[in-house]
């Protein structure tokens, strides 16, 4: 693969922050492993909560922000988030000739630099608490929060606007996310599917490997509905694995039958593990913008079956790689379910494999450099 002259090119690369490991934080690990050499920008860090997947950015030359090491503020992020601007707009960015940010809720594609330094911006997604999408709070239901989000959300969302001309290339991770960054921000953009780890399996082994169970992979928050496929696989007595933490574990616990087991953090080789026995992947996720873990699950040859929304319309061609479900209730997933067994499953797994090969690491790493080449080049 052809890179740029490091030795000659200064990059920074900006995260929001690093407070879990989920896709976000995939793509930076693949960006950084594109730019090894590069400074990496954060608002904070909280090592705890990255767990066992700290050791893939312990060695990473890091800067983070005032606010991240003030104690206070750096626990409570999102009711902080009113200092947003000051965090970005005080990191000096002078001496790189290249910045890659990569911008989620925390805003950090309006950090400033200068006029000849290329500043590409990768959208995972836009801010949804300024935009009233589905947030993990859920702060519309809380009359003390929803007070809060509309005292702080009116000069935030001018200066998200308002910084959002500030990169010089915006890079959207999916279709759907192109097209929130034209209605919010009145922006083109290039579009760059996430990298997707390939773990190079062979099909023949997977339809050995394949057993009578399913799979879903992601948070434990409320916007991934995590609750209608417990209750799909409760009626069904389906075994159905969750992996992932957060905040609705405990209410999601109390809900599920014994058929329904929760991993926690799992590490890459017990997940590639569970994957290969796995006969479809569970998803109910609402706005999703890309989805990796249903395409890191294609790439494992395992048919998806997701809610009709977002970027996962992109991926999942229904009754191709999988189906996608009109209603996001228990009884269409169940639907769906039976609709998979009985299909000619090795079809099924083989074009999911198939289609996941057009998100593979080395698409992404190459078409990252022709990006940045090209734009260098026109500078």
């Amino acid at each position: 693969m052809k890179k740029p002259d490091l030795k000659k090119l200064k990059i920074a690369i900006v995260h929001d922050f690093f407070m879990e490991y989920g896709g976000a934080e995939r793509v930076v690990e693949v960006i950084h492993d594109t730019f090894p050499q590069s400074d990496v920008f954060t608002a904070l860090i909280n090592r705890q909560a990255m767990k066992i997947h700290w050791y893939r950015l312990k060695d990473w030359r890091f800067h983070i922000s005032w606010f991240g090491k003030t104690p206070l503020l750096r626990n409570y992020p999102s009711a902080f988030r009113f200092f947003t601007p000051i965090i970005w707009e005080s990191f000096d960015f002078s001496g790189y000739d290249v910045v890659i940010s990569s911008s989620g809720w925390f805003m950090c594609k309006g950090i400033i630099t200068r006029p000849e330094t290329l500043h590409l911006s990768y959208i995972h997604h836009q801010n949804k608490f300024l935009t009233y999408y589905e947030t993990p709070d859920n702060w519309k239901t809380n009359w003390l929060k929803r007070l809060y989000g509309y005292l702080v959300g009116t000069p935030l969302r001018m200066w998200d606007f308002v910084s959002s001309s500030r990169p010089d290339i915006m890079v959207a991770n999916s279709k759907e996310t192109a097209s929130r960054i034209a209605k919010y921000y009145r922006r083109e953009s290039v579009v760059l599917y996430p990298p997707v780890f390939d773990p190079k399996i062979k099909l023949t082994e997977k339809y050995k490997k394949t057993k009578d169970y399913y799979i879903t992979v992601n948070r434990l928050s409320k916007p991934k509905h995590i609750e209608v496929l417990i209750e799909a696989a409760n009626e069904l007595g389906i075994t159905l694995y969750v992996v992932g933490t957060g905040r609705e574990f405990g209410r999601l616990k109390a809900q599920a039958k014994k058929n329904v087991i929760f991993t926690g953090e799992i590490s890459d080789a017990e997940l590639s593990r569970l994957y290969m026995g796995a006969k479809g992947f569970l998803f109910a996720s609402v706005d999703e913008e890309f989805g990796i873990a249903p395409v890191e699950a294609m790439m494992h040859g395992i048919p998806v079956i997701a809610y009709k929304s977002g970027g996962l319309k992109e991926t999942v061609k229904d009754g191709s790689n999988g189906f996608l479900v009109d209603k996001l209730n228990s009884q269409e997933y169940i639907k769906a379910i039976r609709k998979l067994e009985k299909q000619n499953y090795q079809r099924l797994a083989s074009n999911s494999y198939h289609q996941a090969k057009k998100y593979s690491r080395e698409v992404f790493q190459q078409k990252l450099l022709d990006l940045v080449s090209a734009n260098l080049k026109d500078r």
